[in-house]
């Protein structure tokens, strides 16, 4: 999805996601790159998936955006690149919700929220390899795992139990 916007900044983002266990306890990480600044975050769930966890990387990075942005995300997760690059995101909103095999698209309440934060920048999704050596991403995977292990874990709203 990409949404014209004039006067953005660019804005590099990488995520990962991770799930100790799946389910399990979970975290997420994003690194924020615009300009010479970099800004890292993360957040662990008591129970999660890997799915869950890698989405929300994207989605609360793009949420700390203030205004609108061209936006470059790396992630080592082919569901969520090819959600986005495969057009799966707006085939679901098409069809109610309904996967192509017409079952509940799973984590909807995220895939809702990153419809939205889609509409607010220029994002162009890229996938990376997990564990090649790419610096960004490696960082990530670490601070994505020791998020999960944290003591400070939140109760992830919307997960239902399904894989």
């Amino acid at each position: 999805m990409k949404v014209e916007k004039s006067n953005s900044a660019e804005v590099h983002i990488y995520t990962d996601g991770s799930s100790l266990g799946n389910p399990g306890p979970g975290g997420w990480a994003a690194i924020l790159v615009w300009g010479e600044t970099t800004k890292e975050i993360s957040q662990g769930y008591r129970e999660t998936t890997n799915n869950r966890m890698e989405i929300r990387g994207v989605l609360h990075a793009l949420e700390l955006l203030k205004r609108p942005c061209a936006v470059h995300v790396f992630s080592d997760s082919k569901y969520v690149v090819d959600a986005i690059t495969k057009g799966w995101l707006v085939n679901w909103q098409r069809n109610g919700w309904r996967t192509a095999g017409k079952k509940q698209v799973k984590n909807r309440d995220l895939w809702e929220q990153m419809a939205h934060q889609l509409t607010q920048h220029q994002v162009i999704f890229h996938w990376v390899k997990a564990h090649a050596g790419h610096p960004e991403n490696e960082r990530c995977d670490e601070l994505a795992k020791k998020a999960a292990m944290a003591e400070d874990l939140r109760d992830d709203v919307g997960y239902t139990g399904e894989i």
